[in-house]
């Protein structure tokens, strides 16, 4: 470990703000600033503009991680959500809808965290192309389920995704698909920051490029940095002139998240008249979610509080179903005006999550990373919604996958449907052993285009892309 690491984990775990501390971080500081600048001066003219924004995201956050000390909450401040700080979706939906559902619908964007790959499942490229039901991908079904509301409607509810450097090229490539449905779809990318030696707190990529050997040394700085490259994209001012106020946001993987028009007409014509900034879908946990993130109260906000947050002490306490009985689906709808607000006083604060990861060659990095629904206690008048647990069916594994493919569900639109014969409201549970992970091969034809495979031709892992004939000679 080097001296000024050593010296940092030594002054950081003394209680009490000193000057030697203050040193320490000037000095970690100053390192960074030095290393980031060499990486920037490598960077080629046409991409600068966007590595120094995200490198000054980057910088912002590191400060923050140098200035935090112990977890970043005080476990004797959290209390239980007030009653009506939590509606059940039932009140909600007991509203009814209004008339002129369709002027509601146009004003709602629905944005889909698009930036993770399909590694848990065995497979290579975006996670949101991997086929789930029926030869339909991931972002097949959302487009589905989009186009329907707006053939119904009349409506004109764009889809954005916010892919990662990851996930963006080939996510593109796919995107040609779409332009014969009734869906204006928009992409822009989250930030690429700099993985950090663990021991020496120093980024380990020593210029831009994100290719071959230098593809460990970035990664994307988790959902939570959705507000700023939203902002930083100019997508966020273009909504907003066309008129749109809210944005749906989920987990591209999570197939229960479909707009729910309850939800919306509650926040577009609130009973009370005052309008929510930020409501979070939170449903009842289980003994499988104990590790899920809950809303509390916390100096009198609703705070989302991460297991990785929690004191040791109190970890058990955490995952107690009968004293934090909900967690977040990661189910948002958050107001456009406000992350604007919020954006430009740069007073959306949200807690860092520090991430160890171990590369293939064995070197210690740290990520640091922030959450989407952490965000809750930036916005006024925040609220969370217990919904059912069918808007929360995630697929993370081919365990998952199975279940969404079997007869359990039913499609319709792009959206899956429980079977009324299961007697139970909850899943099976199922786990496939490690033989039962996926390949992934997907060709794309440009419409009108043609792509010949030859007998007998083995793919794997591979996208195919482009015109190609193939005739008997």
């Amino acid at each position: 470990m080097s001296s000024f690491a050593k010296d940092f984990s030594k002054a950081m775990s003394q209680a009490g703000p000193s000057q030697f501390q203050e040193v320490i971080r000037q000095e970690l500081e100053y390192s960074m600033k030095v290393e980031l600048d060499k990486i920037l001066a490598t960077a080629p003219s046409n991409e600068l503009e966007h590595t120094k924004k995200d490198l000054e995201g980057f910088k912002k956050l590191f400060h923050r991680f140098l200035q935090e000390k112990g977890p970043s909450v005080d476990w004797g401040k959290i209390q239980r959500p007030p009653e009506d700080s939590i509606q059940p979706y039932e009140k909600i939906k007991a509203r009814g809808l209004p008339d002129n559902i369709a002027s509601v619908l146009n004003k709602l964007v629905v944005v889909k965290l698009n930036g993770g790959l399909g590694t848990s499942m065995g497979c290579k490229g975006p996670k949101s192309l991997i086929g789930v039901r029926n030869e339909n991908t991931f972002l097949d079904l959302t487009v589905q389920q989009i186009e329907h509301l707006n053939k119904t409607y009349n409506t004109d509810v764009p889809l954005v995704l916010m892919n990662s450097f990851n996930t963006d090229e080939d996510t593109k490539k796919i995107l040609q698909k779409y332009s014969h449905t009734r869906v204006k779809i928009y992409t822009f990318n989250q930030s690429r920051y700099p993985r950090i030696n663990k021991e020496t707190l120093l980024p380990i990529a020593k210029d831009v490029s994100y290719s071959g050997e230098n593809t460990e040394c970035w990664y994307p700085p988790g959902h939570g940095d959705i507000y700023g490259s939203f902002y930083n994209s100019g997508l966020l001012d273009n909504l907003i002139a066309e008129g749109k106020e809210y944005i749906f946001v989920s987990n591209i993987d999570n197939l229960g998240a479909t707009v729910d028009l309850y939800i919306l007409n509650h926040l577009m014509n609130p009973p009370n008249g005052k309008r929510c900034e930020f409501v979070m879908e939170v449903t009842n946990k289980t003994r499988a979610d104990v590790k899920g993130g809950t809303l509390t109260q916390y100096e009198n906000k609703l705070r989302l509080v991460e297991i990785a947050q929690v004191p040791k002490a109190h970890v058990d306490e955490f995952k107690s179903v009968s004293k934090f009985k909900i967690f977040n689906t990661n189910n948002l709808w958050i107001a456009l005006s406000a992350i604007k607000r919020l954006q430009e006083k740069n007073a959306i604060d949200m807690e860092i999550i520090v991430n160890p990861k171990t590369l293939d060659g064995g070197l210690n990095v740290i990520q640091l990373e922030t959450a989407v629904g952490a965000a809750i206690k930036s916005f006024e008048n925040s609220l969370g919604i217990n919904v059912p647990r069918s808007r929360f069916l995630p697929v993370k594994t081919t365990s998952d996958l199975l279940l969404v493919m079997s007869n359990l569900y039913s499609l319709n639109a792009g959206s899956l449907t429980m079977s009324e014969k299961r007697e139970f409201p909850t899943v099976p549970l199922v786990k496939l052993g490690s033989s039962f992970t996926k390949g992934t091969v997907i060709i794309i034809a440009n419409h009108g285009d043609r792509i010949d495979i030859p007998a007998g031709a083995v793919l794997e892992n591979k996208i195919v892309s482009g015109n190609l004939r193939i005739l008997d000679h």
